[in-house]
């Protein structure tokens, strides 16, 4: 007896294949795939004033590059394989580790310190939700071969400037020390051999809330005392002076060392360069899940919309090129925009724009007109500068103007039997339905005023 196959799956050889995409995977429509650009392009933009040189690294690396870097759990999310030829390989998981190797590898080519920035797909096989995909875009940058809390000061200012330039919702970068986290930690009492562990758990406090954190450092032999101790520290947070005075009131003075100092400095260098009062605070629940951090650790969430997660990301990390090279290693700082988690930020506020086209202007074609007289029209208007489309044949002019709509162009440009006698053409602005007349030698100019105006 034949199986039924389940839903979506193939169907026999000449039916029809379901179109759908795997879990945790999905496309990008017009809107989105604009919106993504427009990141990269605001991110390239901030970076370039900043001094930062573009790299790329390919997308499969070889396992034993990936594995072990990122901790246990990175290892369960990697996608990895065998490839044609036997080989093993995987998918990145991030951008760091493929940097590291790179910079391991290029070592004697690159002229230190120096700043570096890509962008790509990365792929971890984690559970999905709002915010987590499977498949997502990352824009990292970092600064190597500076151990400075300049060089932290510089990433955590560019992290500003980057989402004001994407003009994303209000937003808080939030600040730790990796290194002071793990004096706290000792401090409370917990035994050695678990503290890498219990960073782990307190990372995920903002996500899970009190009660799964505790009974996660419960299953990991930390004492009610211990418990309670740790959470009354890790919950401090605000400017960077007044977390060092409030662990100081709470008995940890044996615990601040160089790296509260080196908080200190950041917060007020990364002011100095001109970032607001309050845009940046210290939160000692911040840990960051990979293992490979060292120093200095940043999340920055939405105001609004905090619980899907951190859309730009990093910290320092100095030893993680000791596992490619026997050379002294290469200090790092760096971050990464997470451009899919952001986007999605903006969808879920309300905020994205439907517009699925990169033209402003579109030549509305009417009977009667010969073709040639709109492709000569467009073509002027593009060589001044504006975005400008022809609309594929002729058609009722109300659905003309319903495309125009519905794709989020600027304006169209009527240009019927008329106007090509009388040389004048009608511009109609879609936002608030004005309408510009302008003769055919002076409309590249009219329109190229309209979408600056919109831009």
């Amino acid at each position: 007896m034949a199986e039924t196959p389940e839903p979506g799956a193939s169907t026999p050889t000449g039916g029809i294949i379901e179109p759908r995409t795997p879990k945790g995977f999905r496309d990008a429509l017009p809107p989105r795939a604009l919106a993504v650009e427009r990141c990269v392009e605001g991110a390239r933009e901030v970076l370039h004033r900043h001094g930062f040189a573009p790299i790329r690294t390919p997308a499969l690396e070889f396992e034993e590059v990936l594995t072990g870097k990122g901790g246990s759990e990175s290892d369960r999310q990697m996608y990895r394989f065998a490839d044609p030829s036997g080989r093993r390989v995987g998918l990145r998981f991030d951008l760091t580790v493929p940097l590291a190797r790179f910079v391991s590898q290029h070592r004697g080519t690159l002229p230190f310190p120096v700043s570096l920035y890509q962008w790509g797909t990365v792929w971890r096989g984690e559970n999905t939700q709002r915010g987590r995909s499977r498949e997502f875009l990352q824009f990292d940058f970092d600064t190597l071969g500076a151990d400075s809390a300049m060089a932290d000061a510089g990433i955590v200012t560019v992290v500003h400037e980057i989402l004001r330039r994407l003009q994303a919702p209000p937003f808080t970068i939030r600040l730790n020390s990796r290194t002071l986290l793990t004096n706290v930690v000792r401090h409370a009492g917990i035994p050695e051999a678990a503290v890498a562990q219990v960073l782990r758990v307190v990372d995920k406090l903002a996500k899970l809330g009190h009660a799964a954190v505790e009974a996660e450092l419960a299953e990991l032999g930390a004492t009610p005392e211990q418990v309670k101790a740790l959470l009354a520290a890790v919950e401090v947070q605000g400017p960077a002076g007044d977390v060092v005075r409030e662990l100081q009131a709470h008995g940890l003075g044996s615990a601040l060392d160089d790296s509260a100092q080196r908080l200190l400095d950041v917060s007020a260098w990364v002011e100095a360069a001109g970032v607001p009062a309050g845009a940046c605070v210290v939160d000692l629940s911040i840990a960051r899940g990979l293992d490979y951090y060292t120093g200095m650790v940043f999340e920055t969430t939405l105001n609004d919309l905090p619980d899907i997660g951190s859309v730009c990301s990093g910290g320092r990390y100095d030893r993680l090129t000791a596992m490619f090279s026997r050379d002294e290693p290469v200090a790092g700082v760096g971050g990464s925009v997470g451009i899919d988690r952001l986007l999605d930020g903006v969808e879920a506020l309300g905020l994205a724009t439907a517009r699925s086209t990169t033209a402003y202007a579109l030549f509305a074609v009417f009977d009667g007109v010969p073709p040639e007289r709109y492709l000569a029209l467009a073509a002027a208007a593009r060589s001044a500068g504006v975005n400008a489309q022809v609309y594929p044949g002729v058609q009722r002019l109300q659905k003309q103007m319903r495309f125009a709509d519905r794709a989020g162009f600027g304006a169209v440009v009527l240009v019927g039997p008329d106007e090509l006698a009388s040389g004048v053409a009608q511009v109609r602005r879609l936002a608030d339905g004005a309408t510009t007349s302008a003769p055919f030698d002076g409309l590249p100019a009219v329109l190229r005023e309209l979408q600056a105006g919109e831009a």
